[in-house]
């Protein structure tokens, strides 16, 4: 998990996933959308998302296709949602009880 949230951190990395999410797409498409990278930084990039396991990598003649694994942030997203049922659960309680509040004041004042 621990390599494939720090794969992620980087927006280069991030954009590329985006690309790769629901097509193959060759290396050297994916580094045509980035013009101001160098193609051995892109390759560099394709290497850490294929180490970190978030990427397949497939030959197809002398191309690389590249699709984004969808298991390979798996791990993460379970972290993250037991990093979230708790405080979003209390701010569910704290809009209720804000939300009762503010019925109770209007019914106050149009009693009054």
């Amino acid at each position: 998990m621990d390599e494939a949230l720090r794969a992620v951190a980087d927006p280069t990395r991030r954009a590329i996933l985006v690309m790769v999410r629901d097509d193959e797409v060759s290396a050297g498409d994916i580094a045509a959308r980035f013009p101001g990278i160098s193609r051995p930084a892109v390759s560099q990039h394709l290497r850490i998302l294929v180490t970190a396991g978030l990427v397949d990598v497939r030959r197809a003649g002398n191309r690389r296709l590249y699709r984004m694994r969808p298991d390979g942030l798996a791990e993460a997203a379970m972290f993250f949602q037991t990093m979230w049922p708790g405080p979003l659960h209390r701010l569910k309680h704290a809009a209720e009880r804000a939300e009762r509040a503010l019925a109770d004041d209007e019914e106050t004042e149009g009693s009054s």
